[in-house]
């Protein structure tokens, strides 16, 4: 939306080199973050009772779970960089394509291949990425927006979130894992907007890092959606969980990176009408992977 013009106070110029590197960068993420789940995930299966601080309380003592956190902390990194070079509508999507990484992982740590639907459900979320990535064209906006223009959007995420939190008190199984995969979905989205503003602020110094309101919001935002992860992998197998999360976090950043940070993508009638089927189609992939994979692993 720069292009042809002087980018507004604020707004990121688009650069290919830029492009380039925020999609190597988020790509190295989403290896990080697939090889962080199925560590963790298998980690807090194998802990069938405990809920909530007890259940994280126990997973800090197992190594393998460790080893999960190291990852998921280099691959929030990865990501950090890779929203230093590129937008939240470019970056967050690729993100998505962990789950191809991580669901021939999980099921070779259970001891059995990939299901031919689980793969095939897998393929259209790739498929569905690549095309909103490319007819879209998103474009970056400014990293950082304040209280006032987080406020609507903001009240709509933190309504969501809640419901999910409030359903999921009662659900078991599969359905309580996509709740709560759903609500860490929430909260990881707005970690990868807030990501934007913590990152300009660290230009200012540590005091300044330290009374802005996004960086706690941020810490926040992170603990809370581990911990909500931990229980979502503890509730059901790793396809029950983890499409909701990878594709819920890139559609919340999308949604506040549009509303908040002024981001942009082609607004063309046709294009808009596809963009949004894309997103339908993300959402109809993930549910039924889901439940793909949980059939699958039942079976197993």
């Amino acid at each position: 939306m720069c292009a042809s013009r002087p980018c507004p106070p604020g707004r990121r110029s688009p650069d290919p080199l830029n492009t380039v590197l925020a999609v190597a960068a988020a790509l190295v993420s989403a290896l990080l973050f697939a090889l962080a789940a199925v560590a963790q995930q298998s980690s807090a299966a194998a802990v069938p009772h405990d809920r909530g601080v007890a259940l994280l309380l126990r997973l800090v003592r197992d190594p393998r779970w460790l080893a999960g956190a190291l990852g998921d902390t280099a691959a929030f990194g990865m990501q950090a960089v890779a929203l230093g070079f590129g937008s939240l509508l470019l970056v967050q999507p690729i993100i998505v394509t962990q789950l191809v990484f991580a669901l021939p992982l999980a099921a070779r740590w259970a001891g059995r291949r990939p299901s031919r639907t689980e793969l095939s459900w897998a393929a259209v979320l790739v498929v569905a990425l690549v095309l909103f990535v490319t007819v879209g064209e998103p474009t970056a906006g400014v990293d950082r927006a304040g209280l006032v223009q987080w406020a609507p959007t903001g009240s709509v995420l933190l309504a969501l979130f809640a419901g999910c939190l409030l359903a999921a008190r009662t659900a078991t199984g599969t359905p309580r894992a996509l709740l709560l995969a759903a609500a860490t979905g929430i909260a990881y989205g707005v970690v990868a907007a807030l990501t934007l503003g913590v990152v300009d602020t660290l230009s200012d110094g540590p005091v300044a890092l330290l009374t802005s309101w996004e960086t706690w919001v941020l810490v926040v935002a992170v603990v809370g959606g581990t911990l909500l992860q931990q229980s979502a992998f503890q509730a059901g197998a790793l396809g029950a969980s983890l499409p909701a999360v990878v594709v819920g976090a890139p559609l919340v950043a999308a949604v506040v990176g549009v509303t908040v940070l002024d981001e942009r993508l082609a607004t063309g009638g046709p294009v808009l009408v596809l963009v949004g089927a894309l997103v339908v189609v993300l959402v109809v992939a993930t549910v039924a992977l889901a439940r793909a994979s949980a059939r699958t692993s039942a079976r197993a």
